[in-house]
């Protein structure tokens, strides 16, 4: 290993190191070092999680720092503790992988309920608060035994699936051991939502020894971070939380609240109905549509006083053996919400008509953030530093200033570490997506170009959309009849654990002649999911997934404009579409040794100024072919040639 690497070797388990996979952890660990940040992108096939690993450790151990390690999957926190576990080989590490409330209770009045995460959060408050929780009381019973198990698993990393199970047989509560445990552990590998929810951060603090100042924080796909911060800042309430909080009302018998949210519903629908799909929306009218109907003089007040009567409707259901669920309480906390922002311009309020997953119709007002640095300011300049990495990170300069990153960030592209051979880019001219030119015709090109590299490519395909209105035009003009192996496609509204069936089929397709995926950019198919080998050999990404122009794009836009004059509609259009098309574009390739072609039916590509959002792996050897039949053949034929298939 190289001299700069000597502390590095101690805890880096492998005998090889991939093609600069050293650049990767020297630039890493100098950095962390020196308690900088550093901004860096390395593409799939890198090693990026177990390199990140084994630069911070020697320097988390020597100044005793905790690192957190923050991914977006379940699949990538255990990732993290299964590179710790042949880092233990070596040395002894401890870590953990943490989830929330919702998967770790075995209380099956909140285990019926997991998929409400903020729900559970409250129940489980309040079922420990009235000693009507077996599992965290037996803590105090038996807290021997349970000092015996919180000792034990600071013995080699776990994931936390496996205290999960530990606890079941134990009867212990899985959550609180490994609430006991955060503080003593090297690493914990959890959720963004940890580190960077104020709410949720500030809870999860108070079982850390160290603060914020101690901690190293690595932020693992980190391209997702902008859009999760967000996400994080923003708020919604539909026309059915406020439907379901007048009979929540009539049912304890608060005639005033069920009047209040039935007349506040209706002056909301009434007003949906005499604008587009989406409004922007002064503040101060909802405000004034609050003080109309409850002919209160303080608002504020009011919807305290409202937000305590959710609670005491909680504990109600509570006694009752029900599930602790308060529309009332979610209305007002979305309204106290509304107000605090009202004159923040860092938030546009929206009304916005949608279709539920039934198919119904349904409005909503939203509150939706615009500056992701508000979430991740706070975090970034409280860490001792952070590794923040991802494969499609570039242009690094554009993320930095959006996450409002450190003048002194170390900001690096590290070089693929596969074969050029291995990787095959191409950009047709003659198709687009473009809105002015999206006709039947130019639909059916598309379609026929996609059917030429389902002919000539060996296995599994992918093929992501810019939208569902592409992907439902390309099935209309018969692309399912075009393709000669079987077709698993999107659709609109579609569960996880559909899409999770629907990728499996897909999958099992690679070793019986291969099959075609179909679904869009930026979904669940085309992000985070892998296709390594015979899973995917080609990929096709069906134009530039810009979104619609709505008012709230439009907002975005002028926000990034007044922050960064000139980049406006870059950071605020462009990037996000490129980071998805990016994505989607790598997924053929995630093994060092996997050969993967890369298809851009969108002439858009071959510009200069789309390609420059593209990973450096990807632009080093794009190619552009002329509009005509037969070229895409030609070019599969000769990357997949010395296959027997």
């Amino acid at each position: 290993m190289p001299r700069l690497m000597e502390k590095v070797a101690e805890f880096f388990p492998y005998v090889e190191i991939r093609p600069f996979q050293d650049m990767f952890i020297q630039t890493v660990y100098r950095a962390v070092e020196d308690g900088v940040n550093v901004l860096i992108e390395g593409s799939n096939g890198l090693g990026k999680t177990i390199a990140a690993l084994s630069a911070c450790l020697p320097v988390a151990l020597e100044k005793n720092l905790q690192i957190l390690y923050v991914a977006k999957t379940h699949r990538q926190h255990d990732r993290v503790i299964e590179e710790l576990l042949a880092i233990s080989k070596k040395q002894s590490v401890s870590g953990l992988s943490v989830r929330g409330r919702s998967e770790m209770c075995l209380h099956p009045l909140v285990a019926r309920r997991a998929s409400d995460a903020r729900a559970v959060m409250e129940v489980c408050d309040i079922l420990k608060s009235e000693d009507r929780c077996p599992y965290y009381y037996r803590i105090e019973r038996d807290f021997e035994r349970y000092a015996e198990l919180q000792q034990h698993i600071l013995l080699k990393p776990y994931k936390a699936s496996e205290i999960h199970r530990i606890c079941r047989i134990e009867g212990f509560c899985p959550y609180e051991l490994i609430k006991a445990s955060l503080g003593e552990v090297n690493i914990v590998a959890l959720s963004y939502l940890y580190v960077f929810d104020p709410k949720i951060r500030s809870f999860f603090l108070k079982n850390l020894e160290k603060g914020l100042g101690k901690v190293l924080l690595i932020v693992d796909e980190a391209h997702n971070l902008p859009d999760t911060a967000v996400e994080i800042a923003s708020d919604s309430l539909s026309a059915f939380t406020l439907k379901q909080a007048e009979n929540e009302a009539k049912r304890f018998e608060y005639e005033d609240i069920a009047e209040f949210c039935k007349t506040f519903r209706k002056a909301l629908e009434e007003l949906s109905g005499k604008n587009r799909n989406e409004t922007l929306l002064s503040p101060q009218l909802i405000i004034e549509m609050v003080e109309r109907e409850t002919e209160v003089d303080d608002v504020a007040l009011f919807l305290e006083e409202l937000h305590e009567l959710g609670m005491i409707i909680k504990r109600r259901l509570l006694n009752e053996g029900s599930f602790p669920r308060s529309y009332i309480h979610r209305t007002a906390e979305f309204l106290l919400n509304w107000l605090e922002t009202a004159e923040d311009s860092s938030f546009v309020h929206t009304l916005t008509k949608y279709v539920t997953r039934t198919g119904t119709p349904s409005i909503k007002l939203e509150m939706v953030a615009l500056n992701p640095a508000k979430i991740t300011t706070p975090v970034f300049t409280s860490v001792y530093c952070s590794v923040i990495m991802s494969g499609t990170l570039q242009p690094l300069e554009a993320y930095a200033r959006i996450t409002q990153l450190a003048g002194n960030t170390v900001k690096t592209v590290v070089p693929p570490p596969f074969s050029k051979e291995n990787v095959l880019a191409l950009v047709c001219r003659g198709v687009t997506t473009a809105m002015t030119r999206r006709t039947e015709e130019m639909y059916r090109k598309i379609a026929q170009r996609i059917a030429e590299v389902t002919r000539h490519t060996p296995a599994n395909i992918g093929v992501f959309t810019a939208s569902y209105e592409v992907l439902e035009a390309l099935l209309r003009v018969g692309l399912q009849d075009l393709v000669d192996k079987p077709l698993f496609y999107e659709r609109r509204r579609m569960r996880s654990r559909e899409n999770a069936r629907l990728i499996n089929q897909f999958k099992s397709y690679a070793k019986q002649g291969g099959a075609v995926l179909l679904g869009v950019q930026g979904g669940r198919s085309s992000e985070g999911v892998d296709y390594p080998g015979d899973q995917m050999n080609s990929v096709v990404v069906v134009g530039v997934p810009y979104a619609e122009p709505t008012p709230k794009v439009r907002a975005q836009i002028e926000y990034f404009e007044k922050c960064f004059p000139g980049y406006g509609r870059e950071y605020g259009y462009v990037l996000p579409a490129m980071k998805k098309a990016s994505q989607a574009a790598g997924r053929p390739v995630r093994r060092l040794n996997d050969k993967g072609a890369i298809i851009f039916l969108d002439y858009r590509y071959s510009t200069s100024y789309c390609q420059r959002f593209l990973p450096s792996w990807i632009r080093r050897n794009l190619k552009v072919l002329p509009d005509k039949d037969g070229l895409i053949a030609k070019e599969l034929k000769r990357f997949f040639e010395p296959r027997n298939w």
